[in-house]
């Protein structure tokens, strides 16, 4: 049995000697006269000199600003840290600085097309002649263009060409329900969308078109639809008689690379919208912007993913996570993207290692629960695929075990570094993760990302080492939100972020960090949940069943348990007496499904005769988490601020039983 903090991998001297990270450690030595003895010192100065570091990050990216600039930070109170306020820049011309005929600039393998590159003037050619294309359509600078797309090229071409002309991009995933993408994007008023018919998951088909028809209907704000046939290639039949097909739009010669222009913004000018789970309502709408991904995905890529130009790298992910995002932005380094639509254990349980083998993948990413199926099946991608070219893995999305952590080097290679990252759509980046030059611990995150002032503090807000507290960061990240789209005064901002402790950061999860700065994030310390990685907002399981006759009330939770496993059970009262049986449980999950996604569909539905709530009617999700964790009652809720308290011990007799789950 493998323990927590057991030594499993040391970096050579040749290994340490090739890092990002010590070249960069090179360059502050030779530019700025800047020496630091480990990884901790180096750290320690990125949060302390912040405006120092983040202008060392300027210049050793060699970023672009039409404008001349002298300032890193106007103001630097959080929230609305105001960063290199006199630039101006574009995200997408960065991406497209980096291409180099002749070379693939991405891959894609999906269920039903074999692995194929895209080679980058391919790449490029189609991004400008997007773009100019959007640009005759009447598209502008901050109107908001949309998509529900699967993971493929054309996903990033258009998400490139939207950016390239200042317009602002978000996503949705196709596994989406019309309510959840509404839910989303309705707050936008989108001016474009583009769309596809459907998609293939574990070999079976999932036509998307009366679900489109829905969502344009709930649209009156749009002018274009760009529809690409991609379920039924041979009835490329739009979803409604307006739309425009992607191929007649992009048959078209490309603008020559030295006539494109790019809009030159501001750098708090909007780049991309992503969408939190929605716990407490509609989904926030997260603005990012153009200057704060740009520096934060550079600093992520280059030393806490210690990626080279040329490789291939590769992450599980569908549209609607900011791990796409993320593997988007992988050509800000001149890497190669490897892009996977479907199921990655389909149609055999170890098709993404077979990919990895096929692609020459350098770098790996997914979730531990994809781990764990690997376990389960007995999958054992080292003697069976050659996999000599891979040197990094990344778990993310939920808390890796020491198992988890350790059955790579038993099953994948001992020569490997395993980079564990923990982060958010919030800032989409890691706050911890992996750091090349340092060992890797059974369960243990490597340590805090530069840049990052992240700490665990105490209900007193006081830091704490080697005690579990919440995850806060104390200095502002170029990364952190420009706010929330339609957020008058930035209320909602404030009060997700800032309202406990003020002027500090507060992420929402449990955290720890040991005395040798190793990192562990040990689950959400709010009512979020996280399903296979991805964030579920509880306000979205409630919306889908308020509309059942026979539910009267809910409370949904997460459990994040042993070994990379989940436990999701739905509690219901139901109305008039009626008893949960086979027919109603089909009815919720149908709903839940249709409306939304397959992850939003609980392990187990219970009947209760009370949901537990506050007196002003809060849901009390929280203390119930922490009573099916094995936290007594009276410590998980005060029971004197409820207005119901006997309901509690219900699900402490629940918890008692433990029909459903274990904790060992």
């Amino acid at each position: 049995m493998i323990k927590e903090g057991e030594l499993l991998w040391t970096p050579s001297a040749d290994w340490v000697r090739n890092a990002n990270i010590t070249t960069y450690q090179n360059w502050l030595r030779d530019q700025c006269g800047l020496v630091f003895d480990d990884y901790d010192a180096l750290w320690r100065w990125s949060v302390a000199d912040v405006e120092g570091f983040w202008r060392s990050m300027w210049e050793y990216f060699s970023l672009e600003s039409s404008t001349p600039w002298s300032r890193v930070l106007g103001d630097r109170a959080m929230p609305g840290a105001e960063w290199f306020p006199e630039t101006r820049l574009n995200y997408a011309q960065h991406v497209l600085r980096q291409e180099r005929p002749g070379t693939d600039a991405v891959m894609f393998l999906s269920e039903t097309t074999p692995l194929t590159g895209m080679a980058w003037e391919d790449l490029a050619g189609q991004v400008r002649i997007l773009a100019t294309r959007l640009r005759e359509l009447g598209v502008q600078p901050g109107d908001r263009v949309v998509a529900y797309m699967p993971n493929i090229p054309e996903t990033m071409i258009a998400m490139l060409a939207t950016t390239s002309i200042g317009a602002v991009w978000a996503s949705c995933s196709p596994d989406f329900g019309s309510r959840g993408v509404l839910d989303r994007i309705t707050q936008l008023s989108p001016k474009v969308l583009f769309c596809v018919d459907g998609y293939r998951y574990g070999g079976k088909a999932f036509d998307r078109r009366t679900e489109l028809r829905d969502i344009i209907g709930a649209l009156p704000s749009l002018e274009h639809i760009v529809h690409l046939p991609y379920l039924n290639a041979q009835d490329p039949a739009p979803p409604v008689d307006r739309a425009l097909q992607w191929h007649a739009l992009m048959n078209h010669e490309p603008v020559p690379a030295q006539e494109f222009e790019f809009a030159q913004l501001p750098f708090s000018h909007p780049l991309w919208i992503l969408f939190s789970s929605g716990t407490t309502g509609l989904p926030k709408a997260i603005v990012h912007s153009h200057g704060g991904i740009l520096l934060e995905q550079n600093k992520l890529l280059r030393f806490h993913m210690d990626v080279h130009p040329g490789e291939r790298t590769f992450f599980f992910t569908t549209t609607g996570w900011m791990m796409w995002n993320v593997v988007a932005s992988s050509l800000l380094a001149g890497a190669c993207p490897v892009l996977y639509d479907g199921n990655p254990a389909y149609p055999e349980p170890d098709v993404l290692w077979k990919m990895a083998q096929d692609c020459g993948a350098s770098f790996f990413g997914a979730s531990p629960t994809y781990v764990d199926i690997m376990s389960k099946a007995g999958i054992v991608p080292g003697k069976k695929f050659d996999l000599t070219k891979l040197r990094a893995i990344m778990p993310a999305g939920s808390p890796v075990s020491p198992e988890c952590t350790a059955w790579f080097y038993e099953n994948v290679k001992k020569d490997l570094w395993i980079a564990t990252g923990s982060g958010g759509t919030d800032c989409c980046t890691g706050f911890v993760g992996g750091v090349p030059t340092l060992p890797v611990y059974a369960g243990e995150i490597q340590a805090r990302s530069l840049g990052v002032a992240a700490y665990a503090f105490n209900d007193r807000g006081e830091s704490v080492i080697d005690e579990v507290g919440d995850l806060v960061i104390t200095e502002p990240l170029p990364s952190m939100p420009v706010g929330f789209w339609n957020d008058e005064g930035n209320a909602r901002y404030r009060e997700a972020y800032f309202e406990d402790f003020p002027g500090v950061w507060r992420h929402g999860d449990f955290f720890r960090i040991n005395a040798r700065g190793g990192c562990f994030v040990l689950g959400r310390s709010d009512a979020t949940l996280n399903r296979q990685g991805i964030r579920i907002g509880t306000a979205e399981i409630y919306r889908a069943l308020a509309t059942l006759e026979e539910v009267d009330d809910a409370l949904i939770v997460n459990l994040d348990l042993p070994h990379g496993q989940f436990f999701m059970p739905l509690f219901v009262r139901l109305t008039n007496g009626l008893t949960l049986d086979k027919d109603i449980e089909r009815r919720i999950c149908d709903r839940l499904r249709k409306e939304y996604t397959p992850r939003h569909v609980p392990d187990k539905i219970i009947q209760v005769p009370e949901i537990p709530a506050t007196l002003t009617g809060k849901k009390m999700e929280v203390p119930v988490r922490k009573i099916l964790m094995g936290v007594p009652a009276d410590k998980a809720a005060n029971l004197n601020a409820m207005a119901n308290p006997r309901s509690i011990h219900h699900f402490v007799d629940y918890a008692n039983s433990q029909h459903d789950y274990t904790l060992t």
